[in-house]
């Protein structure tokens, strides 16, 4: 069905120019209204793809073990895991004393937690020190403002006091009493440290710090050797550190080193002194250590001493620290690696066989530790969990995700280069099925992200193989503005070089078209939040180039948006985006900005979600921008817009409704790009 069958008598609103102000009034009830009716426009567009989705779902179902445990990770005598239950959308935390199969303790159920509520978010959970208690955070609107609460493990019940509009970290300190926990200002901003002592009354907290700027927020941590509780004050450019005595949670917290505008500075405790990664004189970051001192100071940065210097090819993107070694976090060549540095012995680098993975940090709370956690995935290998044995340098699979019905046999994976117009190679992380042959007529699905320094990889995911197995290719583009290529690779495409994460993904696309992967007419693409900012802005430089787009909660009205400070964490974005009130930069955004370049041309299908809750893509961004694609399209494919009425920016809560919602992206892919590969349809 095209869209020219829906399309309705043109409300004024939406006509060329219009900014739909009045959608930003969430209580407005045309807002609820109009949402609605995008809805059943696209609910009526797609009504030909039910039989597809439902399939679809039932294949996504498939590849997942429905009733699974995490791999348990040992604190004390303690083993803590969380775990899932068929049919039951959402997770039971637990542990077990002195063995990972011993007598089971439920310490949360998420699953009754969410009764009553469509949404349901936890954010930090934190055992006490000694066990005894459960602190954690809860959201049931999906605007991330988290309600804490504590349990007391030993009595079974929660305590009385509730510690309302909190953001997403919190720690203990090590009298196993005392919380320190962050919370939001109007604009969804972390600003505020607050000091919590259990049995007190909540509005007695103790305020123990405050961020003044909008440009910055605030985080808590506990350092792994337990001595330290870090504050963490950080913009997009620059950062601060506070530090706190765990075991003396009541005495003031002591500047570690003074803000200064582009240095940012990373604390790691390494139990008789700091290492500090920084990249003060050193763009991809170095790493430094700070010698303990008796009087309790830090000492001048020119006293520090360089343990891992500068290395133009190589972004140092963190450090790990335990008693007996250490694990550098690194990446060359777009790719991740970890390299061990057991203390008095040789440094190596931990092995990965597939030329397209990815690598985490497991949980390692333990600072004694002989072994080190970490995850690796592949598109063709499910997550996996690895602990590796640092002295002997071997490793031992702890879990596997098993996805039922999974033959990695059936398909490969590649890495490909695009050349943009300046002469960077941009890499494209490709899997498709084995034999494919490369005579332009698979259909394809290209993502890209290319924003915040943030590397988007491709590693294993049990929705895709329902794609390949119809014939498709899927792809990432590591465009600039990511991480990839370390932090000059973020710099080329921020500020007023983002336009350069436009230019490499179309780069990437043509490439992909000029090699027989695929056509313009079997190609679509996809992004989420930045990444829909990404697509919307191609799919207005080449809405030739492609014949699908996917753009999930889309930062696409820039300019409107960053000029408003009002709105949740914009002042924050400005070293992202840069300062509309500069008008170098107004004029540089308005250029991008998907909704503000609209043209008369005829344009991909498009579908566009949004959250009503969202906190970080307001929901009227997308509303506005498919507005004004049917206002100014000139052709009569698909214009959708689906809003979750009851989730924030990362969708719903719920495993299962996850899974549809995925399928019906999947049925508007297969449905637009290669029906015949669909018979439901």
């Amino acid at each position: 069905m095209s869209d020219a069958v829906l399309r309705e008598s043109p409300r004024p609103d939406a006509a060329p120019g219009d900014d739909l102000a009045w959608l930003r009034d969430r209580d407005d009830p045309r807002v609820q209204e109009f949402l609605e009716n995008e809805n059943r426009r696209t609910e009526t567009a797609m009504g030909g793809t039910t039989a597809l989705q439902e399939v679809l779902y039932t294949e996504f179902k498939s590849r997942i073990r429905e009733t699974d445990r995490s791999a348990p990770v040992r604190i004390d005598d303690f083993y803590y895991y969380h775990r899932t239950e068929e049919g039951k959308p959402y997770r039971v935390w637990a542990r077990a004393h002195g063995h990972p199969d011993a007598e089971e303790e439920v310490l949360l159920d998420e699953n009754r937690l969410a009764r009553g509520h469509d949404f349901l978010g936890v954010g930090a959970t934190a055992v006490s020190p000694d066990h005894r208690y459960l602190a954690y955070g809860f959201d049931v609107s999906g605007e991330e403002m988290y309600t804490l609460v504590v349990k007391d493990l030993s009595a079974g019940s929660v305590l009385p006091e509730r510690l309302e509009g909190a953001a997403r970290s919190m720690v203990w300190a090590e009298d196993g009493r005392t919380l320190f926990y962050t919370t939001r200002d109007g604009a969804k901003r972390a600003y505020r440290v607050y000091r919590h002592t259990l049995g007190s009354d909540p509005s007695d907290d103790a305020l123990v710090y405050e961020e003044g700027d909008a440009a910055f927020h605030v985080a808590v941590r506990k350092t792994r050797s337990r001595r330290f509780i870090l504050i963490e004050v950080s913009s997009a450019v620059t950062n601060e550190t506070l530090v706190i005595d765990a075991r003396r949670p009541e005495r003031p917290a002591s500047l570690f080193r003074a803000r200064t505008r582009g240095v940012e500075y990373e604390l790691v405790d390494e139990g008789e002194a700091f290492l500090v990664r920084t990249n003060e004189g050193a763009k991809n970051f170095r790493l430094l250590r700070v010698p303990a001192r008796g009087d309790g100071g830090w000492g001048e940065p020119a006293e520090w001493e360089e343990v891992i210097p500068h290395r133009p090819g190589v972004m140092l993107e963190g450090v790990e620290t335990f008693r007996d070694f250490q694990v550098l976090l690194e990446r060359e060549r777009g790719l991740p690696r970890y390299r061990v540095r057991p203390t008095g012995g040789e440094p190596y680098t931990i092995p990965v066989a597939e030329p397209v993975y990815t690598l985490e940090v497991g949980e390692n709370p333990e600072f004694d530790a002989e072994s080190f956690r970490y995850v690796c995935s592949s598109p063709l290998t499910p997550k996996t969990v690895l602990d590796l044995e640092v002295r002997s340098g071997v490793t031992a699979v702890v879990k596997r995700d098993e996805s039922p019905g999974f033959d990695p046999s059936r398909y490969e994976s590649a890495r490909v280069v695009a050349v943009a117009e300046d002469g960077a190679e941009i890499p494209i992380s490709l899997v498709y099925p084995r034999g494919s042959k490369r005579d332009g007529r698979n259909p394809c699905v290209l993502s890209g992200y290319g924003a915040y320094g943030i590397s988007y990889e491709l590693g294993f995911s049990s929705h895709v193989p329902s794609l390949l197995d119809r014939g498709f290719v899927y792809g990432i583009a590591h465009v600039r503005g990511g991480g990839e290529g370390g932090e000059p690779w973020h710099d080329q495409g921020k500020m007023l070089n983002k336009k350069t994460t436009f230019t490499d993904f179309i780069r990437c696309a043509e490439t992909l078209i000029e090699a027989g992967y695929t056509s313009s007419e079997r190609l679509g693409i996809q992004g989420r939040s930045a990444g829909g900012l990404l697509i919307g802005a191609v799919t207005n430089l080449r809405p030739d180039l492609f014949t699908s787009v996917i753009a999930g909660v889309p930062f696409v009205d820039v300019l409107s948006t960053m000029l408003d400070p009002s709105i949740p964490l914009t002042v924050i974005e400005y070293e992202e985006w840069g300062d509309p009130r500069d008008p170098e930069y107004r004029d540089y955004i308005r250029s991008y900005s998907p909704v503000d370049n609209v043209r008369e041309a005829g344009y991909p299908n498009i579908l566009a979600t949004a959250g009503l809750n969202d906190p970080r893509v307001q929901y009227w961004e997308p509303a506005r921008w498919v507005a004004r694609l049917r206002a100014l399209r000139t052709d009569d494919r698909l214009t959708l817009l689906r809003t979750d009425l009851g989730a924030g920016h990362a969708g719903p809560s719920d495993r299962y409704a996850f899974l549809r919602e995925r399928a019906f992206e999947y049925a508007f892919l297969l449905r637009t790009l290669a029906p015949e590969s669909a018979p439901e349809l």
